[in-house]
């Protein structure tokens, strides 16, 4: 309703400035005794002249001032009575579209053209809105140059060092892991930038950490012992592996040795609550055992003790150790595709997700791999059978 008001004020003023000038009255026309008053003054003019109360200059400027009085007042007078109703007429006809007609066209537009309904928006977030869009154009433009600047000389190591942080924080993870190893590559190891590789590439895989990541983090710790990303790093890479042991091991570690007022030991603990819960350790003994299975009725599969344990964990936690499981092995057998059993780990994990599609890329990954191994190869396809995935 405010916008109604704001808008019927402005049109007012608008129109304000449009009919005012018409409703301003003309000056009367003039009569004889008007014409007869510049005829004296005219005279007066003479005089003053003749008698030299004024310069002849003086009293040309003034004679020509009170003759264009003069002339204009004879013209007004003899004005005919039709010309001036004519002026009227188009007055009135301006006004009218003045005060009627705009209006009229400008709601018809803005009801066609315009969003009446459309909600307002707290100025507060208009701010941040335009703080946003401006932030985002102005690292933009700066990525646009150092980008430019890398594009000509590759090898200033600096320069993808910087870039390196941009690319993280617009979600650019496999430009920013390209940019860690530019940097490492020709400024040199430090565990800083092993760290910051790993984190890279475990971004880019949607936070499973590659057999690639973890060594990047071993890196970093054989420089650093203590570490505190490195070891963390390392500790969720065991719980994706399904050594809860070992994670549990890692993080106890680095909660002892950290400073009481350390900002990060909120998630290093909640990390090890998640794998010390009964939960964690009855799925990951069932993921033991299933692993080394090497048919699917070899295994008979979790007791019940651990289904009942693994019913305490919520839905959240427990599709976010299994996918983390399945994805390390995904990404372990596509970096080494020589382990059969691993290979077939993955297929009954696919089946039992219902991931078909991602089944069949794996059986003909596993095919590729495993092509120079006709023993392996034989034991695949009858697996495949057997577990009726397809490919």
């Amino acid at each position: 309703m405010m916008l109604w008001w704001i808008l019927a004020l402005m049109t007012i003023t608008a129109l304000g400035a449009v009919v005012w000038p018409l409703l301003r009255a003309r000056g009367m026309a003039a009569t004889g005794s008007d014409l007869a008053v510049y005829r004296d003054q005219l005279e007066e003019i003479e005089r003053d002249r003749s008698e030299h109360r004024i310069g002849p200059d003086e009293a040309e400027a003034a004679r020509v001032e009170v003759s264009r009085r003069l002339l204009a007042a004879a013209n007004a007078a003899n004005t005919k009575p039709e010309s001036m109703g004519a002026v009227g007429r188009r007055r009135l006809a301006a006004l009218a579209v003045a005060g009627v007609v705009l209006p009229l066209v400008a709601v018809a537009l803005y009801g066609a053209l315009g969003s009446p309904e459309l909600p307002g928006q707290p100025l507060a977030s208009r701010s941040s809105n335009s703080e946003d869009a401006l932030a985002r154009s102005s690292i933009g433009q700066l990525l646009a140059r150092v980008e430019a600047h890398l594009a000509e000389n590759p090898n200033d190591g600096r320069g993808w060092e910087i870039v390196a942080p941009v690319y993280m924080k617009l979600e650019r993870y496999d430009d920013a892991a390209k940019a860690r190893r530019q940097a490492i590559l020709l400024l040199g190891e430090t565990p800083a930038r092993d760290v910051d590789l790993g984190e890279a590439m475990t971004a880019a895989a949607n936070g499973v950490i590659s057999e690639e990541a973890k060594v990047a983090f071993d890196r970093a710790i054989k420089l650093d012992a203590e570490n505190y990303k490195a070891q963390f790093y390392l500790g969720l890479a065991a719980e994706q592996d399904g050594n809860m042991e070992e994670a549990s091991r890692i993080w106890q570690s680095l909660i002892a040795k950290a400073p009481a007022d350390a900002p990060w030991l909120v998630i290093v603990r909640q990390a090890l609550e998640r794998v010390d819960s009964p939960a964690a350790g009855a799925l990951a003994a069932a993921a033991d055992r299933a692993s080394k299975a090497a048919a699917p009725k070899a295994e008979p599969g979790p007791r019940p003790d651990d289904v009942a344990a693994a019913g305490e964990m919520t839905d959240a936690q427990r599709s976010q150790m299994i996918r983390g499981m399945v994805d390390r092995l995904a990404s372990r057998l596509h970096d080494d595709g020589s382990d059969l059993d691993g290979w077939l780990r993955l297929l009954r994990a696919y089946k039992v997700l219902g991931e078909n599609a991602k089944a069949k890329e794996a059986v003909a990954e596993a095919r590729a791999a495993l092509a120079n191994e006709p023993d392996k190869l034989r034991r695949l396809d009858a697996a495949i059978k057997d577990l009726d995935v397809g490919g």
